[in-house]
């Protein structure tokens, strides 16, 4: 399957006190990098969040406008960047992690498998979203159909804008249907407790 990925990165970090989520370390690497390792294979990858040179040099990376907007207006700047740098070769899926979950590659793993194995028809035809063993879903984890991204993110532009509005806002209208992925593989790091649980630690200790 071909897909493009959209890594967001951006938030402020209020939690961990400011410091990014991004150069969290998970098993000896950062939390960014195994999030682009998770979407190896991707035809374009973008990072949406502050450059920090650090960044293999094929990936595009890019901000949210204004900065710290919320992930819906990240997913439009990293839609708008794979485009503008993709152009016709863009690819009918777009692979959108948050790179705050140290185990994402086992449910990217899942939703792979899902897709190849579902058969045609109409369900769940513009994507698939991961969702915990005790059901909790989370659409920062998912792939999506590019033209429905692009066509959600430009009724919300229209209806209320994009600014603070939450993902689930912004694919209400898409049809997508929801994997259960491994038990752990989209927990993800909000608080200085959720790392220790996790076994996530700053750069450097």
């Amino acid at each position: 399957m071909e897909f493009d990925a959209l890594i967001l990165a951006g938030g402020r970090s209020s939690r961990l006190g400011g410091v990014p989520k991004a150069q969290l370390v998970y098993d000896g690497a950062t939390l960014l990098s195994r999030s682009l390792a998770a979407a190896a294979g991707a035809g374009a990858a973008v990072v949406v969040g502050p450059d920090s040179g650090a960044l293999p040099p094929a990936v595009l990376t890019c901000r949210e406008e204004p900065a710290f907007a919320g992930p819906a207006a990240g997913i439009a700047a990293g839609l708008a960047a794979l485009d503008h740098a993709r152009g016709q070769l863009r690819a009918g899926m777009t692979l959108i992690l948050a790179c705050d979950m140290p185990k994402v590659d086992q449910a990217v793993a899942a939703l792979q498998t899902a897709l190849a194995e579902e058969s045609p028809g109409p369900a769940g035809s513009e994507g698939v979203m991961s969702a915990s063993p005790d059901g909790r879903r989370q659409p920062l984890a998912g792939f999506y159909s590019t033209a429905a991204l692009q066509r959600a993110v430009a009724e919300k532009a229209r209806s209320g804008g994009l600014a603070g509005a939450s993902v689930f806002a912004l694919l209400a209208r898409l049809d997508v249907r929801t994997v259960t992925v491994p038990a752990g593989a989209t927990d993800d790091v909000d608080t200085w407790d959720d790392a220790t649980a996790l076994g996530v630690s700053r750069q450097g200790s």
